[in-house]
């Protein structure tokens, strides 16, 4: 097995990247209770959830932004601010408004900018994913947010949380390190040290106490070695600078595993043979011996946790691995790297697996019932090279060539029908269209929240992602209709806090049963030409047929789901999420529509809490592109979507 340096040091500086404000965390809030996105934590600060509303509390304000979802909350950032400051006030926002995919935006006590996305809704609970830009403490002493797994982020409260011991950990806070400190990582083959930067860190559990060996140590965060002698259950992180201390419990777990990320959650996979990195140019084949870099199999007693280890050794716990849904039969190696805390786990690339840019890997760890790992992409073609994604149409080279772009211009088109149940848990149908045009400066284009046709991804909170140096510009167009089968054209307005985006209510029936086509048409501005470009929903639109199947839903038993309608070539996407004592987990998978039937397999649903939440199934047109002069990108669909509350066991 060959050991590249290359391939080695990105396993080790993703983690490095992933300090940030606080970023697309997820939160619930029962009726009654507060929440402060400053520190990001339950509690009286900016927000009340009454049962019936969202209110404001103290200085803070807000404004709703409408049912963005997700493509829409991704746009957004502290370049809307002072649009914010023009809009926000002191209104409350109503239960009926915030639905699923709804996005919300405010100024906190603190003045610092927040985004927010409804997950989940009723009278006795809102949850939401938000970021906050600016969150950060004023210095003094040590503040701790979070004790993670470095390589999978996921946080407390999920079946797959907690850190197993001889796993590279990481420790979110504040006033961590010495101001200045710069995140180098250190020499493991001289001794990783115990104190770095002002700071040093022991954790005690079982009656004994263990030093943190440190790789590095930043203001707003470190990552060390969780030794190999912690005892699983709950342990205490005492962290030091500067004469001062913080504390934070975790559990230690037997194991869970988390694969190394990098670009826009990408796995850090090599070819075993030549070292070489798998990219989107550089796709895995059936076949391919790979090695997927991570953290967390399990205590390594045998090896170090300080020095580089020139003999890696198996650690013993059962591994398996799935790859787009499909397991890989032979795991040749599952063990200790050659850096202390750092695993890796060798296999054959499966056959049956999807062709495409963005098949979810899950490597699950240990006896029973396993423990899911994150879930991050690898490209995978039958014939290597260029990736191609089915859904999106693009592929390996044009995704690497926007990514590479300091700035990109885009648009994206839709047009949605959303049928789901509102506060009193009667279904409402609610249809729209919207717009967004917008030149991106800094991380221009990602992978994240794609995935393959036939295959699963499952989405955790996480805390301390990157968030980069992202810039969006609107870019404006003179005029924007859209004309469907029952008639038109509607105007599409400008939204006056999110750059470049335009929407237009559409009456409860605008897509009919029979499905027709809706045609975008935009006159010549400063930014874009005129142009025309058509969305087309099948005849008869989908209908989900076993939708009362879902009102409970037994994880370990998987979840079916049943549909009619949809023309060929068309896509369903199925969607879940589950709460529980503030930890939100949530699935989406997408299939053909001629494939009438799915079950999400159980091992998809270990990564969602028992709790309550909801279950939906989309219908896609898969996405359109469309040419403009004045964008690099332009992408249309139209949606159909049934939403039911559903009871996770």
């Amino acid at each position: 097995m060959k050991h590249q340096t290359a391939v080695r040091a990105l396993a080790f500086f993703i983690a490095l990247a992933a300090w940030a404000d606080i970023v697309d965390q997820n939160a619930t809030v029962n009726a009654g209770g507060g929440f402060n996105f400053d520190t990001g934590k339950n509690g009286l600060g900016d927000i009340t959830f009454t049962g019936s509303s969202i209110t404001f509390t103290g200085s803070a304000k807000g404004f709703n932004l409408g049912n963005l979802s997700l493509a829409g909350y991704n746009t957004l950032n502290t370049s809307e601010k002072g649009a914010l400051v023009q809009v926000a006030s002191t209104n409350p926002i109503p239960l009926s408004q915030l639905v699923p995919n709804d996005v919300f935006a405010l100024l906190t006590n603190a003045g610092n900018v927040v985004k927010a996305l409804v997950t989940a809704s009723s009278s006795s609970s809102i949850s939401f994913m938000f970021t906050t830009y600016g969150a950060t403490s004023a210095g003094g002493a040590p503040t701790i947010t979070d004790v993670q797994n470095n390589s999978s982020l996921i946080p407390d409260g999920f079946p797959n949380s907690g850190v197993a011991a001889s796993t590279l950990i990481v420790i979110h806070g504040a006033n961590l390190a010495n101001p200045g400190s710069e995140a180098g990582l250190q020499d493991s083959t001289k001794g990783l040290p115990t104190t770095l930067n002002g700071a040093s860190a022991t954790v005690a559990s079982g009656g004994k106490t263990y030093p943190i060996a440190f790789y590095y140590a930043i203001p707003t965060q470190a990552a060390g070695v969780l030794p190999a002698g912690v005892p699983t259950g709950q342990a205490t992180l005492t962290y030091s600078y500067s004469g001062n201390s913080a504390t934070a419990t975790f559990n230690v777990v037997p194991t869970a595993f988390g694969i190394d990320v990098y670009g826009a959650n990408q796995a850090v996979i090599q070819d075993s043979i030549n070292g070489s990195l798998i990219d989107l140019t550089h796709s895995a084949q059936a076949g391919q011996i790979v090695t997927v870099w991570g953290s967390g199999l399990g205590a390594d007693a045998a090896d170090s946790d300080t020095t580089y280890a020139s003999a890696p050794h198996a650690i013993s716990t059962p591994v398996q691995v799935f790859v787009g849904g499909v397991q890989a039969t032979n795991v040749a190696y599952s063990g200790a790297s050659v850096y202390p805390g750092v695993h890796i786990v060798v296999f054959t690339m499966p056959s049956g697996v999807p062709d495409g840019c963005f098949n979810p890997i899950a490597i699950l760890t240990g006896s029973g019932t396993s423990v899911l790992s994150n879930m991050p992409i690898v490209p995978v073609m039958s014939n290597g090279g260029i990736c191609k994604d089915a859904y999106t149409r693009l592929t390996g080279d044009a995704i690497a060539d926007l990514a590479s772009q300091t700035s990109v211009r885009s648009g994206l088109l839709s047009v949605g029908q959303v049928t789901a149940p509102d506060a009193s848990g009667a279904l409402t149908t609610d249809s729209s269209a919207s717009a967004l045009f917008q030149k991106v400066t800094g991380s221009a284009f990602g992978s994240s929240g794609s995935f393959a046709i036939g295959t699963c991804a499952v989405n955790e909170t996480l805390t301390g992602s990157i968030s980069g140096t992202v810039t969006a510009t609107g870019l404006g167009t003179a005029d924007l209709t859209v004309t469907g089968p029952s008639g038109g054209p509607v105007t599409l307005s400008k939204l006056p806090t999110v750059a470049g985006a335009y929407f237009a209510q559409l009456s409860a029936g605008a897509i009919p049963a029979s499905g027709g086509t809706f045609t975008f048409r935009a006159t010549d501005s400063a930014d874009l030409e005129a142009f025309v470009t058509s969305i087309n929903f099948p005849s008869p639109i989908l209908s989900w047929s076993n939708q009362s199947d879902s009102a409970t839903v037994t994880r370990t038993s998987g979840q079916t789901y049943n549909w009619t309608g949809g023309a060929p070539g068309t896509f369903v996407i199925m969607s879940g999420s589950s709460v529980s004592n503030g930890a939100q987990g949530s699935y989406s998978c997408i299939a053909p529509v001629e494939a009438k039937t799915f079950t999400v397999p159980s091992y998809i649903l270990f990564g969602l809490p028992a709790g309550t939440g909801q279950s939906s199934i989309q219908n896609s047109t898969g996405l359109n592109t469309f040419d403009a002069t004045g964008l690099d990108s332009g992408l249309a669909f139209g949606f159909v979507t049934f939403s039911v509350n559903s009871a996770w066991k």
